[in-house]
């Protein structure tokens, strides 16, 4: 296990599908370091957005901004708007 593994997050960010219609895609942020945040978001978005017409599976690249995010150490969530099982 990494030592960043042991280290507290430094941002939060939640990843919002907002549907069908554009834009798709919205993240919000609940605290955090305003640049490391923008640049995440800029990596984040060019790949929903802009790969996504190239790349068909959305699992890599849900998986490349986890992947991402855990580097960075920054809390991800992600609201897909399915609604939960009871």
């Amino acid at each position: 296990m990494s030592e960043l593994a042991n280290e507290p997050p430094r941002a939060h960010v939640r990843i919002v599908y907002l549907g069908p219609v554009s834009p798709h895609w919205e993240l919000y942020s609940d605290y955090g370091d305003r640049t490391v945040l923008e640049e995440f978001r800029t990596r984040v978005m060019a790949r929903l957005v802009l790969l996504a017409a190239t790349i068909r599976s959305s699992a890599a690249t849900a998986s490349a901004s986890c992947s991402d995010a855990e580097r960075e150490r920054i809390s991800l969530e992600w609201d897909l708007g399915i609604p939960e099982g009871d």
